[in-house]
């Protein structure tokens, strides 16, 4: 085996000195999600999907999810700005929402533990929605473009 040769356990070696984290996008309609760490792969399944309705456990806003981090993702200072006790881990799902509550729409980041269905059968009224999804008869969203991701 050559210096260039990257597969096996010499590339997953050179994966593991890369970083902490390494992550591969799976399809958008793929709720399986692989997380690399070191030499090892940990799967996860994420307990919500691209395209359906959810909601927080806490506060008052819902929204449609666009897309799945296997695990926090965001800044330390986004992390950090949550207060101690609400705080999540972030060994978990986030996912990011086309979000509204009843005074505006937006874009959330939100971690599993902190969503819920949404069984209203309500439309997201979030001006990107249609940009993103098309409505299927049952009241879901399916994503537009399936290569996104």
């Amino acid at each position: 085996m050559g210096r260039g040769n990257r597969g096996g356990m010499a590339a997953d070696a050179a994966r593991a000195r890369e970083g902490p984290g390494v992550m591969r996008r799976m399809p958008l309609a793929s709720a399986a999600i692989l997380v690399y760490r070191r030499i090892m792969i940990k799967t996860r399944t994420a307990k919500f999907q691209i395209g359906q309705i959810v909601r927080h456990r806490l506060f008052s806003f819902r929204g449609v999810v666009f897309d799945i981090d296997p695990e926090f993702a965001n800044t330390e200072e986004w992390w950090l700005s949550i207060p101690e006790e609400m705080r999540p881990h972030k060994d978990q799902p986030f996912y990011h929402l086309l979000a509204e509550n009843s005074d505006s729409e937006y874009v959330a980041y939100v971690s599993e533990q902190n969503l819920l269905p949404d069984d209203s059968g309500e439309p997201v009224r979030h001006s990107q929605v249609a940009e993103i999804f098309v409505r299927d008869k049952a009241g879901g969203y399916r994503p537009r473009n399936s290569t996104l991701n």
